[in-house]
């Protein structure tokens, strides 16, 4: 959640983030009311608490009518005390809903707007002419069925709709994924992590995943844990109600995992294929450092996805996410889309996020304070080095020939055993 004194101090900029988010700004205020109701109680709690402790030593040192008169004053002074202590509870309570309903602060520069008025900050390779190279693209479906790579119409009977089996080149074309950005990633020196998948409410809602997302998350009733749709949910809960050492720099940690969505409120979108799934893997890493180090390192995260969507040699661009497609927990984010062929546009491959303290000061995740004085919240960041499903579409629709073959990015054949060319399993119709 964002810092309460930072609200206290300058309201207006948080009713302007509220605002640029398309969130309601009013939240501020009913923060800030809750707030002076709690401090008001707590003060007047405090203050009766005092009295009370003061009136046993008189009663103790009463006697008879006078020690009678005083037992009656102390009976209402401890019914006083529990009153104010009850309403400086429910304030409190109150605040803190109410504060976590509020995203984090966006940073300047940020553009104002949904999901359309993101800021297309650089293009990196030009998409291919297929008509001058006279051929029709095929989808990435239909090259995985030639494959034998990709089998949705099984992987419906077999779990329902979004779920699929990744077979023979397509698995090998995941692990290869997975193993290129283990490898970068380990050469940046992240620290490679496998982590769990089901967590406790504590930590879902502490990464910002149980606030206006929750319907996008499995949960597991009698079990009272969460399926993750991403490892930053369990990495930034590693190190929650501890004090970290960043004196030496940065904790840097890529995890590969399973992934759960639920894409709820998805339900016509992205229905062919492997583009939009409830079931993936994915590497992500993730960032524990000084909150005045967060934009260099959101700058490095950017660095090194853009890095591993180099390696596999397809076009993308990157953009600026406006706002209002956030998230709570993001102060700014950066995308890299790749282009599609058979769509005619760029998809999201990748993502990073700039959290600054907002999860940290949920989780509580401190560090001792370089200036002295005790201690502070730090600052997290997360980014997707790479994904199964997607980064499979753009290599399969970019690197495909006339023949239905794909060509193999060189960065990938050292990990599917020096294959330049994938050859199709079946004859592939006229294209």
């Amino acid at each position: 959640m964002i810092d309460l004194r930072e609200l206290r101090n300058d309201p207006d900029r948080v009713r302007a983030s509220q605002q640029a988010r398309g969130e309601d700004p009013g939240m501020v205020d009913v923060v800030l009311s809750a707030d002076e109701r709690y401090r008001t109680a707590l003060a007047g709690f405090e203050s009766a608490r005092a009295e009370q402790k003061a009136f046993g030593k008189k009663v103790a040192q009463a006697q008879g009518a006078e020690k009678q008169a005083l037992l009656a004053e102390v009976k209402d002074l401890a019914a006083r005390v529990k009153e104010l202590e009850a309403e400086a509870g429910a304030a409190e309570a109150e605040r803190e809903a109410a504060l976590r309903r509020i995203g984090n602060v966006v940073m300047e520069g940020v553009p104002v707007g949904g999901e359309d008025d993101y800021v297309v900050l650089e293009e990196i390779g030009a998409p291919r002419d297929f008509e001058a190279e006279g051929f029709a693209p095929r989808d990435h479906l239909e090259l995985g069925e030639l494959h034998g790579a990709i089998d949705t119409a099984r992987g419906a009977k077999v779990s329902g709709a979004r779920f699929y089996f990744l077979l023979g080149i397509g698995a090998q074309l995941e692990h290869a994924l997975m193993a290129l950005a283990r490898d970068i990633t380990t050469e940046e020196g992240f620290v490679p992590v496998v982590p769990p998948t089901l967590v406790r409410e504590e930590a879902m809602a502490g990464a910002g995943f149980l606030d206006a997302h929750a319907d996008e998350v499995y949960r597991l009733e009698s079990d009272e844990l969460y399926l993750t749709g991403t490892s930053e949910v369990a990495l930034a809960g590693l190190h929650a109600d501890e004090i970290v050492d960043l004196s030496a720099g940065p904790l840097r940690y890529a995890a590969t995992s399973t992934c759960y969505r639920r894409e709820a409120g998805s339900y016509g979108k992205d229905t062919r294929g492997i583009f939009r799934v409830h079931q993936f893997t994915k590497t992500e890493m993730f960032v524990y450092c000084r909150p005045e180090d967060a934009e260099a390192e959101h700058a490095n995260l950017l660095r090194i996805e853009r890095r591993i969507l180099d390696a596999l040699e397809v076009p993308y661009r990157v953009i600026d996410v406006a706002a209002g497609d956030l998230g709570g927990p993001a102060a700014r984010k950066f995308d890299c889309e790749a282009w599609i062929p058979t769509q005619g546009t760029y998809r999201e491959l990748t993502s990073t996020s700039n959290c600054t303290t907002y999860q940290a000061r949920r989780l509580s995740v401190r560090e001792r304070d370089p200036q002295g004085g005790g201690t502070r919240t730090v600052a997290t960041l997360n980014g997707t080095a790479i994904t199964s499903t997607r980064p499979i579409i753009a290599l399969l629709e970019n690197h495909q020939q006339a023949d239905g073959s794909i060509t193999v990015p060189e960065a990938l054949r050292p990990y599917l055993g020096g294959k330049a060319v994938l050859r199709p399993q079946t004859e592939p119709t006229a294209g």
